[in-house]
């Protein structure tokens, strides 16, 4: 079962992917001692960055995993052009590398058009907020950090969901949670939210190799 990683960033997300695929974390459950079905394990078929020159790039290249880029197209300027061109060309890579999953970890561009009716139901996006709080278009990253604080919440976390139409409005798969502590910063919450991140995205991605999996 096949998994195309997308990323924008330093691709921490992507290495804990990468380090649950050593351990065995995709493989079938009583799969043990080597019994595993390769055809039957999750593993990262490529690496696609929407940047070039990213760090979780090179994560993958050390790993032995193909690192591809494809970057917006800046001479695109009519709304949702832009978003539309490069979802075609990722969905190209999907097909050529024939993806069964694709997992958007820390990947900044947003998905429109086919992709989302031919992988309806095997997209996965983590969000570092507990949604539906805090998502939606312009709400990423430190921007995310930056909200929560200004709210004054008491608790955060990050979500892992299924891609749709929209921007974050996909169903929830899971959340993990942590609480928001007097003296956080934007940086404090945001690193402590990560590590939340990397558990969530493996156990999501776990998840949906179980649900995916075809029957013997």
């Amino acid at each position: 079962m096949n998994f195309l990683v997308l990323v924008s960033g330093n691709g921490s997300n992507l290495q804990a992917l990468i380090d649950a695929e050593r351990a065995g974390r995709f493989a079938p459950l009583g799969a043990g001692n080597g019994a595993a079905s390769p055809e039957k394990e999750g593993r990262i078929a490529a690496v696609l960055s929407d940047r070039a020159g990213v760090f979780a790039l090179e994560r993958a290249k050390t790993a032995g995993i193909p690192a591809l880029t494809e970057e917006p197209d800046r001479r695109l300027v009519q709304p949702g052009e832009r978003q539309r061109d490069l979802s075609r060309r990722i969905l190209c890579a999907a097909r050529e590398w024939k993806a069964d999953l694709i997992i958007l970890a820390g990947f900044l561009s947003i998905l429109r058009g086919e992709i989302i009716r031919e992988y309806e139901g095997r997209i996965i996006n983590i969000h570092p907020s507990l949604l539906p709080k805090y998502g939606g278009p312009g709400m990423y990253g430190d921007r995310v950090h930056r909200a929560v604080l200004a709210a004054g919440e008491k608790e955060s976390g990050c979500t892992v969901h299924l891609v749709d139409e929209g921007t974050d409005t996909g169903s929830i798969l899971l959340q993990r949670t942590i609480p928001v502590l007097a003296e956080d910063t934007v940086e404090t919450l945001a690193e402590r939210i990560h590590q939340e991140e990397h558990v969530a995205i493996v156990e999501a991605a776990a998840a949906m190799v179980a649900k995916l999996r075809k029957p013997e």
